[in-house]
């Protein structure tokens, strides 16, 4: 019987490119995503300010006595 010896296989990158050597992620990315997420939410709050304040004066009046 003949047994053969694993291959290992690697994924190759070109030759300029490195990877990356820790797991810290995409700093830059994160922070897109933040300062995008921060934006919409202050959008939605301008755009609904009246609305939110009506729904949760309605709902303290409905708890009080």
């Amino acid at each position: 019987m003949h047994m053969h010896t694993p291959v290992r296989i690697q994924a190759r990158t070109p030759q300029g490119m490195r990877r990356p050597t820790s797991d810290r992620g995409d700093v830059p990315g994160w922070v897109l995503v933040t300062l995008m997420t921060a934006g919409l939410v202050s959008g939605i709050w301008l755009l609904a300010d009246g609305q939110l304040n009506a729904i949760l004066t309605r709902a303290l009046s409905s708890v009080g006595v």
